[in-house]
C-alpha cells in the first residue's frame, strides 16, 4: 500500500478552520503557539476568529494554511505514534501546499517554513501594483485548446498564461488584467462553460510574479534545506525532486511558473501511489483529484472524525 499527502493552497482558508484540532490535541495547539511566537502574531486567534479579510490577505493567509496543516499533520502523528515519513511515501501541495510538503518531509523547519510563506505572502502581493493583474477560472475547456488560444497573449505588456492546471476542464489563467478579461472571452467564444474572474489581488503563477522569485531565491539561499525524508513531488515538473540541491530551484520557479497539479496525481498514479489524502482546510484538492483520477482513493483529513477513515487505512 501507497500512501501520498497532499496539502492545500490559497483558496481553502476560512475563519474556523482546524479549531477542533487545536481545541481537541496537544499536537495541533504546540503547532500554533510555536507559529505565534515566530510570526510574532496572534495567527491563532486570526484564524479562529477572523475578521475574514484579515485572514485572507496573502501574507496572512500563507503561514495561516500551512499552520493548519502542520497541526493536523502533528496531531497524525501523535496519535499514531508514528513520523510522517513512515505514514507516507509521496507528498504534494498545490502551490503554498508546497512548502507544507517539504515541511512535512523535513526538508524546513516549522519555524523556517512559517517565515519563508509569510515573505512569500508579502513578495507576491508586492510584484504588481494592484489591479494591473488578475487570473481567471476557465471550466470546461482542455489545456491544449487553452494554450492555443493564448498565443496571441504573449507580449510584455499584455500576458496572459497558464497558472494552474488543476484537473481535467479545470484551467486557471494569469496575466495582465486586460489580458485576462479578454482571454476569458476568447475562452468563452470556444466553448468554455464559464470563464470566471477570481477574487486575487495578484496575477500569481505567471512571468509578471518575478520580483517575488528573486525575493524567495534570496530568502531560500538562507535557510537551512535538509534532505526531505517523503518524496516531494514538485509543482513545477510534476516530477519527484532529485536532491535536496534542487529544491531552492524548484521553489523559485514555481512563483512564475505553472502548478501541474493534474500532472502531478497522474504521476502519484503511475507511482502506484493507492491514497492521496488532503491534509490540511478544506477538501479542494479531493474533489480535484477524484476528477483527475478515479481509481485512487482520495480523501481529506480536515476534522478530528476524518481520522477514523485514515486509522483504518494504517490498521
Amino acid at each position: 500500500m501507497s500512501i501520498a499527502f497532499v496539502f492545500p493552497g490559497q483558496g481553502s482558508q476560512a475563519v474556523g478552520m482546524g479549531k477542533d484540532f487545536i481545541e481537541q490535541f496537544s499536537a495541533a495547539r504546540l503547532v500554533m503557539e510555536e507559529a505565534d511566537e515566530v510570526l510574532k502574531q496572534k495567527l491563532t486567534k486570526l484564524i479562529l476568529e477572523g475578521p475574514q479579510d484579515e485572514l485572507t490577505l496573502t501574507e496572512n493567509t500563507q503561514p495561516a494554511l500551512l499552520a493548519i496543516s502542520m497541526a493536523i499533520l502533528g496531531t497524525l502523528e501523535q496519535e499514531t505514534g508514528k513520523p510522517a515519513y513512515q505514514l507516507a511515501k509521496y507528498v504534494a501541495g498545490h502551490s503554498l501546499g508546497e512548502y507544507s510538503a517539504h515541511c512535512a518531509a523535513g526538508t524546513f523547519s516549522l519555524a523556517d517554513a512559517l517565515r519563508l510563506v509569510r515573505l512569500r505572502g508579502q513578495a507576491m502581493q508586492k510584484a504588481v501594483p494592484v489591479g494591473n493583474g488578475s487570473m481567471a477560472a476557465i471550466l470546461g475547456l482542455e489545456i491544449d485548446q487553452i494554450e492555443s488560444l493564448l498565443k496571441d497573449f504573449t507580449s510584455a505588456n499584455h500576458l496572459c498564461v497558464i497558472a494552474n492546471d488543476n484537473s481535467p476542464g479545470q484551467v486557471v489563467i494569469s496575466g495582465h488584467t486586460v489580458a485576462v478579461e479578454e482571454a476569458s472571452a476568447k475562452a468563452t467564444e470556444a466553448g468554455a462553460k464559464r470563464a470566471l474572474l477570481l477574487p486575487v489581488s495578484a496575477p500569481f503563477h505567471s512571468p509578471l510574479m518575478e520580483p517575488a522569485a528573486n525575493a524567495m531565491k534570496d530568502a531560500l539561499d538562507e535557510v537551512s534545506i535538509q534532505e526531505p525524508k517523503l518524496e516531494v513531488i514538485a509543482n513545477i515538473t510534476a516530477m519527484p525532486i532529485q536532491g535536496k540541491e534542487f529544491i531552492s530551484e524548484m521553489l523559485v520557479k514555481q512563483i512564475t511558473g505553472r502548478v501541474r497539479w493534474r500532472e502531478s496525481i497522474q504521476h502519484l498514479a503511475q507511482l502506484e501511489t493507492d491514497h492521496v489524502i488532503e491534509i490540511g482546510a478544506g477538501k479542494v484538492l479531493t474533489g480535484l483529484n477524484k476528477r483527475i483520477d478515479n481509481t485512487i482513493n482520495a480523501f481529506s483529513v480536515n476534522n478530528p472524525s476524518d481520522m477514523d477513515e485514515f486509522f483504518k487505512l494504517i490498521a
